[in-house]
């Protein structure tokens, strides 16, 4: 992959040779940085969950208003420094900021069960969002300074892979090394990749790609403007919908495993590890996905099927659920628990199919719905969500409801999903398909 993205192809035969070799070696530091950021991100991810498989769902109501009150918190004063500091400084600062609180974290977690996992988890629950957040926002928006919008056509979806990559990498890594060096310790391997990351996006910078670039400059910007948004706009209020039913489908998906992993594993290392497979799964589909049928279903049928059929599929394994409950599957010869193979396969779809689809759909809207109301349905709206999810799910627990019961409301959402997906997929508000694609990037907002 990597070879492809520093093809001589990729640049036109009559720049200098300086200028090719600049042109062409960005795309592959760009995608080597992806792949750590994504690798960090996964080697940290298991070690949130596996705090919530102690507690059960009983506790996530309280991460997830952790997680929502430091997103709104930090969220202006990211946007604040965004304005008044150009990016080199932000990525230095920010990069090195998540470094040092992994390491900050390692004594933390080797005095978990002095600490708490209640109160460790809250913290950590609420630290891991923030770092997906804004560390994956900035590296998308530090590129998109640097590369010019051909750059971009060409090399942003290979570089999107090379993260997948990553994301399928972090899991195997952190599989190898959980029994050798424990828990704690694989927050020191996830520093690692970071500093990696934070490396070869500071030699990117460097350079100034686009012509008439101005990614040394600060920048303005906020996620406030995005509330107008979602008023006066019935395409990001049929998003903000979607993002709530989906989000919902997953969080109760998410819930459920918690519990089932809180009454069959005990320790750290085989909670952790559960985890560790459920992400591997989750991103070997989606990968999957990526490479086959979500290709050929965006370019053949539309956007708007890539954000139908996921919902569809979430109907069958809600209801699959429902009639066979959360015990264990005998699969490919082995014994799987429902509930996990049906939170991977939901995932899968929605990182392979629903969020390119997404994304794809944002491209036929103006600009500032594209960043400022796109943005705050997948802050704001995404985080209280969650929170109202596992509200519920915590209050359906203490009214007697088991896991079928859930299942099928679970079931009613994602059929209700896939009649929000069918009009926000063909709103009369997106621009035609002939247009959005001959729309340069810095076309005015209507």
């Amino acid at each position: 992959m990597l070879v492809f993205l520093c093809s001589p192809l990729d640049v036109p035969l009559s720049l200098p040779r300086p200028a090719i070799e600049e042109q062409t070696a960005a795309p592959m530091l760009a995608a080597l940085a992806f792949f750590f950021l994504m690798t960090s991100y996964y080697i940290i991810r298991p070690l949130r969950d596996q705090i919530s498989g102690v507690t059960g769902s009983q506790a996530l109501p309280l991460f997830y208003l952790a997680v929502l009150v430091a997103v709104l918190l930090l969220t202006p004063l990211f946007g604040w420094l965004m304005a008044r500091f150009p990016r080199r400084q932000l990525l230095g600062w920010s990069y090195g900021f998540f470094t040092v609180c992994l390491l900050a974290f390692v004594p933390a977690f080797m005095q978990q069960q002095r600490i708490g996992a209640r109160e460790l988890g809250a913290v950590f629950f609420a630290w891991v969002s923030v770092f997906n957040l804004f560390a994956v926002s900035l590296f998308w928006s530090f590129l998109a300074d640097i590369f010019s919008s051909g750059q971009a056509r060409r090399t942003f979806s290979l570089i999107a892979l090379a993260g997948m990559g990553g994301a399928i990498f972090g899991p195997l890594l952190e599989s190898v090394l959980l029994p050798l060096i424990g828990v704690a310790s694989l927050l020191i391997v996830s520093a690692i990749a970071l500093v990696l990351t934070m490396i070869l996006l500071l030699s990117l910078s460097a350079d100034d790609l686009r012509p008439g670039s101005r990614s040394g400059e600060a920048i303005g910007g906020s996620i406030w403007a995005g509330i107008k948004q979602l008023w006066s706009r019935p395409f990001l209020r049929y998003m903000a919908l979607l993002m709530l039913f989906g989000d919902g489908i997953g969080t109760l998906a998410y819930a459920l495993v918690a519990d089932y992993v809180k009454a069959h594993m005990t320790t750290e290392v085989a909670r952790t590890s559960f985890y560790n497979d459920l992400n591997l799964a989750t991103n070997l589909l989606g990968a999957a996905l990526q490479l086959t049928m979500t290709r050929w279903l965006l370019i053949r049928r539309g956007a708007a099927w890539g954000l139908l059929l996921p919902a569809v599929v979430n109907v069958a394994l809600l209801a699959g659920v429902a009639l066979v409950g959360g015990g264990p599957l005998l699969l490919f010869g082995c014994s799987v628990p429902v509930l996990a193979a049906m939170l991977a396969v939901s995932r899968g779809f929605a990182y392979g199919m629903t969020k390119p689809a997404t994304d794809a759909l944002y491209t036929r809207v103006p600009r500032e719905t594209r960043y400022k109301g796109k943005n705050f349905v997948e802050t704001a709206v995404w985080r209280f969500g969650d929170l109202l999810v596992t509200t519920a799910v915590t209050e359906l627990r203490a009214l007697g409801w088991g896991v079928s019961g859930m299942a099928m409301l679970g079931a009613g959402v994602a059929a209700l999903a896939a009649i929000v997906a069918r009009r926000a997929g063909w709103s009369t508000e997106l621009a035609p398909e002939e247009l959005a694609a001959g729309r340069s990037d810095h076309a005015p907002s209507d």
